[in-house]
């Protein structure tokens, strides 16, 4: 305990908080090193866009509907049971994307699935764990050394494994690849059996919270700016990293990408969330949109590696603008919404489903779009649209209105996944 409040600042973390930070670290190092590549590996199998749309597809409808059953688990069994499972379907799925090896293309729908199911349970446990485990004097070392953790794997996983993958023939690169990332899933599963029980209650009132939309205008607004953000990370979270591939035809240079998109997103999200305050939070919010997708127009007209390492860049930096002020707007709406502090998990959930459900709208239009028209014409016109997602954040928030007293339990919700997938990386 010494030793922990030399690291930490604080008598008051505990084992369970520094078991956590380790399972979360374990996770983001495995999704960093797998996920950049899944897609292009899928790619590599058929060349076809339709089959990518599927297996995302396939994630992000299994995903809300996971959510939906683990807000119920959350409520009704231990927590620690409900972060297992996920960390067990993640696994899961790697072991079968190594079973199934060259024949995965034959096998989306299922690998999607346990993806996605993997992703809502993991996320949803996490999230309430981190409430339940952390207290406002360990919360901000929980956060920093989460985000640290978090960056770290995001500029180290994507670089090693193009390079790993490049450098060994054939397949074999992405053999041990998917091999390291599930022994990192099995560490994590090991490392929830040392974690404390918490035994769960409380009703579980998720058509409720659906159902205050019509009563919290700010409520009904937060969530269809999350719709309208899901219109964007639907196609964008798998269609960038092929075009990298497309481009140069390498892993490494994939990698390379990744590392720059990282490696700028860090710096990024220290500096805007230093600088950028409440007064403020729209107006960011703002640029941010507009910058993410002025930041298309790098690519549609003219896919080269060069024109895309530079909307790494420009995405790595528009994200933060926008998700810093975006993230603290949305949580002060649900923590000044009805009975929040008992109803968080369903407040989370049904964010969750309005997120997802742009998504799925955003690859239903995809594929309706290359079976429709010519794919060289019909994508980069379908990107032109759908990208606008972020930008048409900000005409759903200003009218947001946050006066009034918070709930103090509300003000305790906390939520450590992005608000984004990282474009070209995992759809998490």
């Amino acid at each position: 305990m010494t030793m922990l409040k030399k690291i930490t600042g604080s008598e008051h973390v505990n084992r369970d908080l520094i078991l956590l930070l380790c399972i979360g670290g374990f996770y983001s190092l495995s999704i960093a090193l797998s996920n950049t590549f899944v897609n292009v590996y899928l790619w590599k199998q058929s060349g076809r866009f339709q089959d990518l749309a599927l297996y995302n597809l396939a994630i992000v409808v299994l995903q809300p509907l996971t959510f939906i059953l683990a807000g119920r688990l959350a409520k009704k069994i231990d927590r620690i049971i409900v972060l297992r499972l996920g960390v067990s379907f993640l696994a899961v799925f790697f072991m079968a994307v190594l079973m199934v090896g060259s024949n995965a293309r034959h096998y989306l729908l299922l690998l999607g699935a346990l993806l996605g199911i993997g992703y809502g349970f993991y996320w949803l446990a996490f999230n309430v764990l981190t409430f339940e485990i952390t207290e406002p004097e360990t919360r901000d070392f929980f956060n920093g050394f989460l985000g640290i953790l978090t960056s770290a794997a995001g500029m180290i996983g994507p670089i090693a494994a193009g390079y790993i993958i490049s450098s060994l023939a054939k397949w074999k690169g992405y053999t041990l690849i998917f091999a390291i990332s599930l022994a990192l899933f099995l560490v994590a599963v090991a490392l929830s059996f040392l974690l404390k029980r918490r035994p769960a209650n409380g009703k579980y009132a998720l058509l409720r919270i659906v159902k205050e939309r019509k009563n919290n205008k700010d409520w009904r607004l937060i969530t269809n700016a999350h719709f309208f953000q899901g219109l964007r990370e639907g196609i964008f979270v798998f269609i960038i990293s092929v075009f990298v591939y497309m481009a140069t035809g390498s892993e490494w240079a994939l990698g390379k990408f990744g590392f720059v998109n990282s490696l700028t997103s860090f710096i990024a999200y220290y500096i805007v969330s230093r600088i950028i305050k409440p007064s403020y939070r729209k107006t960011a919010i703002l640029c941010g949109g507009l910058l993410l997708y002025a930041a298309l127009f790098l690519i549609v007209f003219d896919l080269s590696y060069g024109r895309l390492m530079l909307y790494a860049a420009a995405i790595a930096i528009g994200y933060p603008v926008l998700l810093v002020p975006y993230s603290s707007l949305t949580f002060d709406v649900i923590g000044r919404s009805w009975e929040s502090g008992e109803m968080r998990i369903e407040y989370i959930v049904v964010r969750e489903l309005f997120l997802n459900s742009g998504r799925i709208v955003s690859i239903v239009a995809f594929l309706l779009t290359i079976t429709l028209f010519n794919e060289k014409i019909g994508i980069p016109a379908l990107m032109l649209v759908l990208g606008a997602g972020h930008a048409f954040i900000y005409f759903c928030v200003r009218p947001i209105g946050l006066k009034g007293k918070r709930s103090n339990e509300g003000e305790d919700v906390v939520i450590h996944r992005n608000l984004t997938n990282k474009e070209g990386g995992s759809p998490a």
